[in-house]
């Protein structure tokens, strides 16, 4: 059976050393037992173009991020603008996706929303369950809680469906999907007069 290619996209702000790096650590031994995994950290190496061939060689993707103002980092932001020209080729098309957002408290879940949105339009494919968002007014609340009151907060332990869903979803075929005619030509050229 074919081992996957996952490229593990860390964009949070703190690099290597922030909640996005730990958020993905707790998701990897969910991953490595069954998948290359390829980490690429945004705050070192900024930008889409470093990270093409990587993209090229990946079966599937794990996108982590913080929540910054309710949105991805400013290093996710760039790269997915960057990453415009590629909309609907083989980088993307049908490759599953996975997206992990930390959040302090709130804004998390749009930004999640927004991500797999965007993923889902450059041509990778969304597995159920294959996101969510790890907060820290979450954590508290799972800390404090009893009898089962905290069950519908997204955790860590949940990274254990997702991962799990991303894996199953590289058996699947990709070589049926088409991509609709996209604009080429250079995207940040001026269009309006």
């Amino acid at each position: 059976m074919h081992r996957p290619r996952i490229l593990a996209i860390q964009a949070g702000l703190g690099g290597e050393d922030g909640n996005s790096a730990a958020l993905l650590a707790h998701a990897l031994p969910h991953l490595e037992p069954h998948a290359d995994v390829e980490l690429v950290t945004l705050a070192s190496t900024p930008g889409f173009a470093p990270h093409r061939d990587a993209l090229a060689l990946a079966d599937a993707f794990v996108l982590v991020t913080g929540t910054y103002w309710d949105g991805p980092s400013s290093h996710l932001q760039r790269f997915l603008e960057e990453a415009t020209p590629s909309e609907g080729t083989a980088l993307w098309l049908g490759k599953p996706a996975a997206v992990l957002v930390g959040a302090h408290a709130v804004g998390g879940k749009s930004v999640l929303a927004r991500l797999q949105s965007v993923l889902a339009t450059l041509g990778a494919s969304i597995p159920p369950m294959s996101g969510l968002v790890v907060t820290l007014a979450a954590q508290i609340a799972i800390d404090h809680a009893s009898h089962g009151h905290a069950d519908d907060l997204w955790s860590t332990a949940d990274l254990e469906i997702v991962c799990h869903n991303l894996l199953v979803a590289t058996r699947v075929d990709r070589s049926a999907y088409r991509a609709w005619p996209v604009d080429r030509r250079d995207p940040s050229r001026r269009w309006l007069r």
